[in-house]
């Protein structure tokens, strides 16, 4: 046997609730491990034998009675009775379902707008603020591209002071 199957059959037999085989006695006598892991679980069902139940006090049923009454007693929170009612519970369900789904889906309402319906917006940035200059840069993508062409007008008129 192994030592996991031993460690299975352990606390069983620590309580007495089994018969000790051979196999048992010759794993537990050549492992160590096992033979203590047996060892401690039969001192602690021995402690557990000896520990007795402490009695109730002699009006424990006389108050647990007491306060059952009362907590029938108190009214409920007339809020929360239409939960009960499985119709009303179903339809409460069916619509949270509904409105996560509406929220979530494209076919829902949407909150946010299109960046296209907003270029298109008339509200247009202000130029020199960072919303307005990255839309300029945008627009003139092609011009700021090819700025060899700027180098090149900038080279000529040098050219032309040295000769």
């Amino acid at each position: 046997m192994t030592c996991n199957e031993i460690r299975e059959l352990m606390p069983d037999l620590a309580a007495g609730l089994g018969s000790v085989g051979p196999e048992f006695n010759a794993h537990v006598q050549g492992c160590l491990g096992c033979a203590e892991k047996f060892a401690e679980l039969q001192q602690t069902m021995a402690l557990l034998d000896q520990w007795q139940a402490p009695e109730p006090s002699p009006y424990f049923d006389t108050r647990l009675r007491a306060r059952l009454r009362e907590e029938i007693a108190q009214p409920r929170l007339a809020w929360l009775r239409w939960i009960r009612r499985p119709v009303l519970a179903v339809a409460l369900t069916v619509l949270m379902v509904m409105s996560v789904t509406l929220i979530r889906s494209d076919g829902g309402w949407h909150l946010r707008t299109h960046p296209k319906e907003m270029a298109d917006s008339t509200l247009a940035p202000e130029p020199g603020t960072a919303v307005g200059d990255l839309q300029a840069l945008d627009k003139n993508n092609e011009l700021y591209s090819d700025f060899d062409v700027l180098d090149d007008l900038q080279a000529q008129p040098d050219a032309d002071a040295n000769p």
